[in-house]
């Protein structure tokens, strides 16, 4: 894991141990946040379009196995379900702004059920411009989101009333791959999907991307 990365994510679970460090971890982690964030942007700069959907390494074990352009699609769905659809029980993003039709994608799940050439062809379906505009929308709520928060928020739990919903929103697969999200999210309380999905999943993913983008550079 990146250094400066891993020591934000650690400080961050040591200030959200007491309330008096509270607020200057939620400060922590919209750093760590911002840093992930600049560097999925940084990105966009230095590849061209076409790089979004490569997939240099298809038979890798790790996540860096997908394309970059699906990387940040799963980071983006996966926060703004859970986001919204889950901790504020309200619209997603995705839905409020339309961006099911500037997207162009052709699924609104997370995309855990695909794979392999399923993800590249998924790829470039999206418009990426459109997508760097749902990355940048979402995260925004987001932070507003943990802004907001209390310190007695992070023992919040959740249950079956809430799986339900989530799953009458079809915006998770029921494919077994995608399926187990629903009890993943809702078995945690706040302080739990703040790890997963809003830091730590992300902190794993933008780290794929890095390796699929140098990947990418070698192979030019």
């Amino acid at each position: 894991m990146n250094k400066e990365w891993s020591e934000l994510n650690k400080t961050m679970q040591e200030q959200f141990r007491k309330e008096v460090t509270f607020k200057q971890g939620i400060e922590t982690l919209l750093c760590l946040r911002q840093r992930l964030m600049d560097e999925l942007l940084r990105m966009k700069q230095e590849l061209d379009p076409q790089d979004f959907c490569a997939m240099p390494f298809p038979n890798a074990k790790g996540y860096h196995c997908k394309t970059i352009a699906y990387s940040i699609w799963h980071i983006m769905r996966i926060e703004d379900i859970v986001a919204h659809s889950l901790i504020r029980d309200d619209e997603e993003i995705f839905f409020r702004k339309e961006f099911h039709a500037g997207i162009d994608s052709p699924v609104i799940t997370t995309g855990n059920e695909l794979s392999g050439q399923q993800i590249v062809d998924f790829s470039r379906d999206l418009d990426i411009e459109q997508l760097y505009c749902y990355m940048a929308e979402v995260k925004t709520g987001t932070d507003e989101l943990l802004k907001e928060l209390f310190f007695s928020d992070l023992k919040r739990k959740f249950g079956e009333k809430d799986k339900e919903r989530l799953k009458r929103l079809q915006v998770v697969s029921p494919d077994e791959n995608a399926v187990w999200l629903i009890d993943y999210w809702c078995g945690k309380n706040i302080r739990g999907l703040i790890q997963m999905p809003f830091s730590r999943h992300w902190i794993m993913h933008v780290e794929a991307a890095i390796r699929i983008k140098d990947g990418i550079w070698k192979k030019k």
